[in-house]
């Protein structure tokens, strides 16, 4: 009969006659056959099974072998002996492999045909060897998928006890191997179907046999833990996620997080790897066991490992999100991820870019879950933009494409965010090196945040974007000296010339830093303003009267001091303000911080009675400029009947609600618009100048005590500028103290800011008339002092005897009023400081700045700008006494502020962020984000044809058409950082190159904002997000 089939199969018969003799043969196995034509026959149809050339003639194969094993068994049992199998599994067949899964599948039929046989067990002993020492051989996908299907329908042969355990972890470790290199959606089923297979066998083991999960489960964390750079563990291994009851996850993160054997680097490895998981399309609760180690790695206050991870991570996650099989669980992941992830934007700020992509992608799948998941999807940006306030370059667009889609309640994302925070804090957190990258496409260089230090950056980056100002700087000859404002030269230096996207100004912040600053604690940057000033002024004085008091010495020809053209430079008597033995006559002893923004006020008391005046002359480095009371408090604490028109922009020095009477002495003696209450314009800059400048009547509590009366007396104050400042320095009093709940506020009203205003500047004509001034050291003010003041002036230093000779004059000595000529200056936007967020207590500090290439614009307005007045109320005899905004024509088709070729002359300096933007971005900033307003504005007097107004910059040599060049220490000092920096970058690559295990991380220098949400510095958070990490080292420097 074997030799019939035999010539049979290689007979040319066709496959319809060859199937009947087959028949035949097959039916002849009820007859009476001799063991010899038995084992012939087996051994025929074990060969046509294993070494058949085609489908057929393995498909002939195993049919008669299943007949004839039926009918006779016991000849059957002799030729399937365990060591026949033993030498299958051991040595293969023929030219077949052992490892090849034909064997497999022909063991697992033979053992069908002999399970009611008790020869059977004897094989099943060999099996259970013979299939732990193949899995230790690591076997493809497919054999182990072969393998899994024969343990399943015979766990008799699944290893026991000890055995089975080690069997379990050396099929796991299996698992890591797989490998899928398919491209082809086929293959790629037909991958998942075997790894599927493998999954299910171990599942099944771990049911029949509890003792194996655990050393199971062990060995996984083993491998994905691994530091070997040589061995990367298959994703496959997130099929046995599903199989792991969740009931244990409480227990197994615990075990995981608390253990000291495990070491950070094999941790982040871990982590690392099971995010990666999140890709394996059939995987379920994958997403659950992320967060529960992400949660209790939070628990043992492990950060590092979840800064590390998330950085690494996050935009991985991010990308699972376009693939609808594993979207959920990946959102669910990113969520976390993200939301508790609250000491800096960095995390949030890599995934940004790919935001509108996605969002326009969900709209235009077609898939019925896209819509509801976009709505998941849009309410985490929301959460997150709200949590970092103050990139509006980053946020704009994405605001644009969510626009029409539900956005949830403040309240609501204040919960999310107190739920999703790091809870627990730590001082664990060590600051490592930083892995910088280039320069953004401005060339700028940001500041690190150093600790809730945006108040210095934001304030530094203003000054650096006043030209003059930081040129002159630049050009200071201060070798050897250690004073401040070579520190600040030195900053200076560095943001101009340095290779790093950020410099961190340690140095400069620890000498700066006012004595009641405490350190890494949410600070007023314009206090700070006014004490960087104030120092600087102090600073140089000290030294002025330092150097008085020696022998002057002419100064020697510095013939090193002429310009490339080989002129001599018209600051060479300048270079050196801070050793006044160079001090040009023109000076006048004046300070650099004087003369760049020193301005005088004058404030006059006329009694109302007699008429006597009284006046003092004040210096001022900045105005700052209170809300009229009425703009401020709203609607909800009306002084008077709605239809009563009110008065814009006037009120009491002190912040108070005085309107006038009509006809009364204020109201006729100030310039003073009225506009109904109802849908008045939005306040403008101009608007808060003219309320600061405004006439006031004192009477009542505040009554004047005239000398000439002897008595309090009704009396009206008056504040004239006497000499505008180069750069106008202006503060706007946001906070306010709200003396019924005790808390200070913030004033969130928008303020209209111009590009281009004037100033009124009276000019005196007779100026051996004027009240005697003197160059007293500018003052600081308190910070209680500094909010609470509706109009806040440097107090002046004068002896109180001096004080009062200077504010009696008597009504017929002169009226100054008569005697000043009244100048419109004109001034050009520099720079806006933003504050974002909800609370005067914390917030978010970032800084517009007027790009300027070249000489500063303000010194040739004729060529950017074609200044017109815009008075508005058609009075002309009302153009020179009052603050207001100037249109902007083009001229030679030079390109407007709001122009879209404009777009690069504006920058955005956010800590370490520096980025293009356009004026309209810094109009629109406060509509666009409520939380976002202008605090601290810096103007640049412009020079118009005619004679210079109060001596200015120009007249004292101070303009510097270039960058001066770089000084020899200067210039060391850069070489040598940016070396430094290099061979930084240098040491990262290489370490990212071997991938070295560390427990330490390296964090990106993006998106430095302060720690506390949402959008905040301080301790108290913007509007109660929680979180953050209040006690931590910063993490990004």
């Amino acid at each position: 009969m074997d030799k019939i089939l035999e010539g049979l199969v290689s007979s040319d018969h066709s496959v319809p006659v060859k199937r009947a003799i087959v028949k035949k043969v097959v039916e002849a196995a009820e007859k009476e056959v001799t063991e010899e034509q038995c084992q012939a026959l087996f051994t025929l149809t074990t060969r046509l099974i294993l070494l058949g050339e085609d489908a057929f003639q393995r498909q002939i194969g195993f049919q008669v072998l299943e007949a004839y094993a039926r009918y006779h068994r016991p000849e059957f049992e002799r030729f399937f002996s365990k060591d026949f199998v033993l030498g299958l599994l051991q040595q293969g067949y023929g030219q077949l492999d052992r490892k090849d899964p034909a064997i497999i599948d022909y063991i697992h039929c033979c053992l069908r045909l002999l399970i009611s046989c008790p020869s059977v067990l004897e094989i099943f002993s060999v099996v259970q060897v013979e299939v732990l020492r193949m899995v230790c051989e690591r076997p493809e996908p497919a054999l182990c998928a072969h393998l899994s299907t024969l343990l399943s329908d015979f766990v008799q042969c699944i290893p026991r006890e000890k055995s089975g355990i080690l069997f379990c972890q050396q099929l796991v470790r299996t698992i890591s191997y797989f490998h899928c290199f398919a491209s082809q959606e086929r293959e790629l089923r037909e991958y998942v179907g075997q790894v599927t297979k493998v999954s299910t066998l171990l599942q099944n083991i771990w049911k029949a046999d509890p003792a194996t999960l655990l050393p199971s489960l062990q060995e996984v964390f083993a491998i994905i833990s691994s530091t070997d750079p040589s061995f990367d563990p298959s994703i496959a291994l997130a099929s046995l996620v599903q199989h792991i009851p969740v009931q244990m996850i409480t227990v197994l993160i615990k075990s995981l997080t608390t253990d000291h054997n495990v070491k950070d680097a094999n941790m982040t490895k871990a982590l690392c790897r099971m995010i990666d998981w999140l890709s394996w399309p059939l995987a379920q609760h994958v997403d659950t066991w992320v967060i529960a180690l992400l949660k209790g790695l939070a628990a043992v206050q492990k950060f590092t490992i979840l800064i590390d991870v998330t950085l690494l991570k996050i935009e991985l996650v991010f990308s699972r999100l376009w693939y609808p099989i594993v979207r959920q669980g990946a959102l669910a992941v990113l969520s976390h991820m993200l939301l508790s992830f609250q000491h800096s934007p960095e995390a949030f700020h890599l995934v940004v870019p790919h935001v509108v992509h996605l969002v326009r992608s969900l709209r235009t799948d077609g898939l019925p879950t896209s819509k509801a998941f976009l709505l998941q999807f849009t309410e985490l940006i929301h959460c997150m933009m709200y949590q970092y306030s103050g990139f509006p370059d980053l946020y704009d667009h994405i605001l644009e494409a969510i626009k029409d889609l539900p956005k949830p309640g403040e309240e609501k994302i204040k919960l999310v965010l107190n739920q999703s925070a790091w809870t627990s804090q730590s001082n664990s957190f060590a600051s490592g090196p930083l892995r910088q990258v280039g320069k953004s496409e401005t060339g700028k260089t940001g500041l690190a945040n150093l600790g809730n230090t945006c108040f210095l950056n934001s304030i530094i980056q203003t000054l650096f974007m006043a030209t003059d100002f930081r040129r002159h700087v630049l050009s200071l000859h201060l070798n050897g000296s250690n004073t401040l404002m070579k520190k600040l030269q030195l900053l200076f230096a560095f943001l101009a010339h340095t290779q790093r996207a950020a410099y961190a100004p340690k140095n400069f912040l620890e000498a700066s830093r006012p004595p009641w600053f405490n350190v890494g604690s949410q600070q007023d940057c314009s206090e700070y303003l006014r004490f960087l000033l104030d120092r600087l002024h102090e600073e140089e004085k000290t030294l002025q009267v330092l150097e008085s008091v020696k022998p002057k010495v002419p100064p020697p020809v510095d013939t090193k001091s002429k310009d490339p053209t080989g002129r001599t430079s018209p600051e060479n008597g300048e270079e050196s303000s801070l050793t006044p033995a160079e001090i040009k006559p023109e000076n006048d002893g004046r300070t650099l911080i004087e003369r760049a923004f020193g301005g005088k006020l004058i404030t006059g008391i006329r009694c109302m009675q007699c008429n006597c005046i009284s006046e003092k002359e004040e210096p001022f480095t900045d105005l700052s400029l209170a809300f009229c009371p009425s703009a401020s408090q709203g609607s909800s604490q009306p002084e008077g009947p709605s239809e009563e028109p009110k008065v814009l922009c006037q009120g009491s020095v002190n912040g108070g609600s005085e309107i006038p009477e009509p006809g009364s002495a204020k109201a006729q003696a100030s310039n003073v618009h009225f506009v109904p209450v109802t849908n008045e314009p939005p306040l403008s800059v101009p608007d808060l100048v003219n309320y600061f400048l405004a006439p006031e009547i004192l009477d009542e509590e505040n009554a004047y005590f005239c000398e000439k009366c002897s008595s309090l007396q009704r009396a009206e104050r008056t504040m004239k500028v006497v000499s505008a400042p180069e750069y106008l320095i202006l503060t706007l009093l946001r906070f306010s103290y709200d003396a019924k709940c005790h808390v200070r506020r913030k004033i969130l009203d928008n303020v209209t800011i111009p590009p281009l205003m004037r100033l009124p500047v009276h000019a005196p004509l007779m100026p051996s008339q004027c009240s005697s001034c003197t160059s007293s050291p500018l003052q600081v003010d308190s910070p209680e002092s500094s909010e609470n003041l509706a109009k806040k002036l440097k107090p002046s230093q004068k002896d109180e005897e001096e004080e009062e000779k200077e504010r009696i004059v008597g009504a017929e000595q002169i009226n100054r009023g008569g005697e000043m000529s009244v100048q419109s200056v004109p001034y050009v936007l520099s720079s806006v400081v933003m504050h974002s967020g909800i609370s005067s207590e914390s917030g978010h500090y970032y800084s517009y700045g007027h790009n300027i290439n070249g000489a500063d614009g303000a010194q040739h307005p004729a060529d950017h700008f074609d200044l017109k007045d815009d008075l508005g109320n058609g009075h002309p005899e009302c153009s020179l006494s009052t603050c207001s905004a100037l249109s902007i024509a083009p001229v030679q088709g030079n390109t407007l502020p709001n122009s879209g070729q404009e777009a690069k002359d504006w920058l955005l300096f956010n800590d370490s962020r520096v980025t293009f933007t356009s004026f309209q971005s810094v109009q629109n900033i406060t509509n666009r984000f409520p939380k976002d307003t202008a605090y601290v504005l810096m103007y640049r007097k412009q020079e118009l044809p005619g004679p210079n107004i109060n001596g200015g910059l120009l007249a004292n040599g101070m303009k510097l058409s270039v960058e001066p060049p770089l000084q020899k220490e200067l210039l060391d000092a850069i070489i040598k950082d940016n070396k430094l920096y290099l061979q930084e970058q240098e040491l990262n690559a290489r370490t990212q190159a071997l991938q070295a295990p560390s427990s330490s991380c390296s964090f990106r220098p993006n998106g430095s904002d302060d720690n506390n949400p949402p959008g905040s510095c301080g301790p108290s958070g913007g509007g109660g997000g929680g979180g953050g990490f209040n006690t931590i080292s910063r993490l990004v420097f």
